[in-house]
């Protein structure tokens, strides 16, 4: 019978850590996930930095998916290997970031919070896509084996 505690020293558990690892350290993958904690952080006060903080709605929506974006950058960056998983996460938050000033607040009469949920979340949304083919590359292109 296998014990938990066994499957931690199997050697392909092992090797597959390291190469996450590996990838994670790249350049591309690093400024990809700095960039990516940096445009969550920008979401999340953008309210306040564009002037559009006296509706709530979209501050608080703001706030919420910036910080969860920032999240998932700083756990892409610390740990990819368990993280990994959802970076699909990302690009679904970029295009959220996109519509929702229609769709939370309706006909909104301030252009400075279309604009920077626009472009912020286009940002997010390519950050996102670009993490996902990270990913992709770092898990299928590192001679891992998919069961059969």
């Amino acid at each position: 019978m296998t014990h938990p505690a066994d499957i931690e020293r199997h050697p392909d558990i092992a090797e597959m850590r390291t190469r996450y690892e590996l990838a994670a350290a790249s350049p591309t993958a690093q400024a990809l996930d700095g960039l990516t904690v940096l445009s969550g952080l920008y979401l999340a006060i953008s309210p306040w930095i564009a002037g559009f903080s006296g509706q709530r709605p979209i501050t608080v929506n703001n706030l919420i998916t910036g910080l969860a974006v920032a999240a998932l950058g700083v756990g892409f960056a610390l740990a990819f290997g368990r993280t990994h998983g959802l970076a699909w996460v990302v690009p679904i938050i970029g295009v959220w970031t996109i519509i929702s000033p229609w769709v939370i607040a309706g006909r909104m009469e301030t252009t400075p919070a279309i604009v920077s949920n626009v472009v912020v979340g286009a940002v997010i949304l390519v950050l996102g896509l670009a993490t996902l083919g990270l990913a992709g590359t770092r898990a299928g292109g590192m001679g891992m084996r998919r069961p059969r």
